[in-house]
């Protein structure tokens, strides 16, 4: 059943986690969905929690899941991850594009010569494990690959491996509001790494202090989030997401060489396809963006979520326009299991 576009406030519910949330249910597009925000709340630890992470081949209890100090990994960065998203669909909890992400992980640890331990499908069945053992409906997932405490020095030779996977209730990365109304946008005085400087097709823990400089300098002056530039200028990528714009009813991303292959930026572009839109790909300058019809950011954590203002300058109309709002709805048809054409991408939990 579709239901309008609104927001309502639930009760105050316990969860398993052993703490308590307030919930709310969106309907982007007319699809429910359930946007738990505890998350958002500073006491909350991700320590110290009830629940399950599978870590080295079993899983423990969640507070139990610990390394040593000096970790390699810990003092070199060198550590890949994914980030995950399983949604409570029609057909039960299924996990949105499982391969995909777990081939992604196991590609980012062969590009810095780490020899994950595990099979892909060792992995995405150890992620459906996590989600079932957490009873969880909706969250989100974080495969984790880094270095153990044999050795330090940068050399990794002789430094064992080790994977965690956990799973969490997560809610709009860039809030609710974002999702339906757009967010505000700074371009970021940090350059996006060069090609030669660090690998962007892996998800590296040490590519992400870049992202977290640029995310605070824009939500420390009032935006919601960054758009960063590559070293010659032209645009790459937001802190943690793809960028596409619309213009004359055409698609644009920029130039993917400086930025992560993100997995919902090929969703969206095959859904956009799907709808009949052209999508290009080409060098964008920010002078491209202010003047875009529409633009929009795309990843696990943001899904499908509109800009409405990039430096105080407003985009389009000032509010989520009618490309992004199709691709949206679309987007969410699809990760609800309500696409048909679509369910090889979506992975029951318990199928």
């Amino acid at each position: 059943m579709r239901l309008p576009c609104g927001t309502l406030r639930l009760p105050v519910l316990p969860t398993h986690f052993g703490v308590r949330i307030v919930g709310y249910a969106r309907f982007p597009g007319g699809h429910f969905r359930l946007n738990p925000t505890w998350w958002r709340t500073p006491e909350m630890s991700m320590a110290d929690r009830d629940g399950f992470i599978w870590q080295d081949g079993k899983l423990v209890p969640w507070r139990e899941a610990t390394t040593h100090v000096l970790t390699h990994s810990l003092h070199y960065g060198l550590a890949v991850f994914e980030g995950v998203r399983a949604y409570n669909t029609v057909e039960g909890t299924a996990i949105f594009r499982l391969a995909e992400h777990t081939q992604r992980l196991i590609n980012s640890g062969k590009i810095y010569l780490m020899d994950i331990p595990y099979s892909r499908e060792v992995l995405m069945e150890a992620q459906k494990e996590v989600v079932r053992a957490n009873k969880l409906e909706s969250c989100y997932i974080r495969p984790l690959a880094f270095y153990g405490a044999e050795k330090l020095g940068v050399s990794t030779r002789g430094a064992s491996v080790h994977v965690i996977i956990a799973a969490w209730p997560w809610g709009a990365y860039l809030g609710e509001d974002g999702l339906e109304k757009g967010i505000r946008v700074k371009v970021s005085s940090y350059t996006r790494h060069h090609v030669n400087s660090a690998m962007p097709r892996a998800k590296l823990a040490a590519n992400y202090p870049n992202s977290v400089l640029a995310n605070l300098e824009a939500t420390g002056a009032g935006y919601d989030e960054a758009l960063l530039l590559d070293n010659q200028g032209f645009v790459a990528e937001g802190s943690g997401e793809n960028l596409f714009i619309v213009k004359d009813g055409k698609i644009i991303e920029p130039e993917i060489a400086s930025a992560l292959t993100g997995i919902t930026r090929d969703t969206i572009i095959t859904l956009a396809r799907e709808l009949g839109y052209e999508v290009l790909s080409r060098r964008l300058t920010r002078d491209d963006v202010y003047l875009a019809d529409e633009a929009f950011f795309t990843g696990t954590a943001a899904e499908v979520t509109p800009i409405r203002e990039v430096d105080d300058r407003r985009i389009g109309e000032g509010h989520r326009g009618p490309i992004t709002t199709k691709l949206q709805d679309r987007f969410f048809e699809v990760v609800n299991g309500r696409a048909p054409t679509y369910k090889h991408w979506l992975t029951r939990v318990n199928g």
